[in-house]
């Protein structure tokens, strides 16, 4: 069985929240005797952090332009059983017209940024990854979120079949590990930059560093910008490969998730970074949105904070209270949201969708 994925990175985790999805998502399928082929443009600002090389059982193909890659792709995509095009996938359309041309399998569009594709659609911006003629093309829509986004792939961009494949971890990438002296701190932040949640990072984090500066903050990602409201108990990691994880997640009582503000907007949007940390055994604290208590348990699993008091109170947890949060959301991770179970679910809704693009043809 053959699965060929048209996307944007699956070779380096900086600067996007891809790749580190992908490759425990082809972990799993190449365990359950998938083969995977991924195509990823080359670009250079991915070349100059790559931190993935090959594709264990699989084939990672890197190409500069489409035109140089397209007679490898209509070859791969022509003898697969699965072909997935990707949000964000620079040449997005072209592997959308090739996948739905020649493919003789299921074809796949998987949005992994379901509500920025949704708020740009709704400015009237033109997207470079769907083509004019939407999503109808596809035999199957997947979404990184669920909720309403499901029906609005429907009504907007016509997909006539839609499922959420929502984020998930690799235990074996993302577990416990030695506490790091540099990554130490009360509080800890990992995600790359993004305008549209600075505001409530400013909120529950920077804000509650500003109040407690006895205590160390840790924010680690990339694209800060130099205008970054920093203080002088705020320390910055800049990038961290996902080797670097576990490290920094078991480095800290607590880590704080910020969700993008149209994801949190349309709900049931749970970050990667929630798994990963939960897996790593940190306590979670995250900002509220709609179908969390679907992956965590609030109070039990999980703390939500919806301003800076509700972060001081966090802090406040004793040590004993931070653990029992965090093994319970790793009992939790581990039991329903690792990458075999996300593969499981493609799996099934792929077989959903061939059986009934099998009944239409028939009919």
């Amino acid at each position: 069985m053959k699965i060929v994925i048209f996307g944007l990175t699956i070779s380096s985790s900086w600067g996007n929240g891809h790749a580190t999805l992908w490759r425990g998502l082809v972990r799993a399928l190449t365990r359950l005797g998938y083969r995977v082929v991924f195509f990823e443009r080359d670009m250079p600002y991915y070349a100059s952090a790559r931190d993935l090389h090959e594709i264990e059982g699989g084939a990672l193909i890197l190409y500069r332009e489409w035109d140089q890659v397209r007679a490898r792709a209509l070859k791969e995509a022509a003898s697969s059983d699965v072909a997935i095009v990707t949000s964000y996938c620079p040449d997005g359309i072209a592997a959308s017209d090739l996948a739905l041309s020649a493919a003789r399998g299921v074809t796949v569009f998987y949005d992994l940024d379901t509500p920025v594709t949704l708020s740009r659609l709704q400015r009237g911006e033109s997207l470079p990854y769907i083509g004019p003629q939407g999503l109808a093309g596809f035999d199957l829509v997947l979404s990184y979120t669920g909720g309403k986004a499901l029906d609005e792939l429907q009504t907007r961009l016509g997909a006539r079949r839609v499922a959420p494949l929502y984020g998930h971890v690799d235990p074996e990438v993302h577990r416990p590990a030695e506490p790091a002296p540099h990554y130490a701190a009360a509080l800890s932040y990992l995600g790359t930059y993004a305008e549209d949640r600075q505001a409530a990072l400013e909120a529950l984090f920077v804000e509650p560093a500003r109040r407690r500066r006895e205590q160390r903050f840790v924010i680690g990602g990339a694209q800060y910008p130099q205008d970054f409201p920093w203080a002088g108990n705020i320390f910055f990691v800049r990038h961290l490969p996902p080797a670097e994880h576990p490290a920094f997640f078991s480095s800290s009582p607590l880590t704080l998730n910020v969700t993008r503000r149209d994801m949190a907007a349309m709900g049931w949007c749970p970050s990667g970074r929630l798994f990963e940390a939960a897996a790593c055994g940190a306590a979670l604290v995250t900002d509220a949105w709609e179908g969390l208590e679907s992956f965590y348990t609030p109070g039990e699993e999980i703390i939500v904070v919806r301003d800076t008091e509700d972060s001081l109170a966090a802090l406040d947890l004793s040590m004993a209270q931070a653990r029992r949060l965090a093994a319970a959301a790793r009992e939790r991770t581990l039991a329903q949201h690792s990458s075999a179970h996300r593969a499981q679910d493609l799996i099934a809704a792929c077989e959903g969708a061939h059986g009934s693009a099998r009944n239409m043809a028939e009919t």
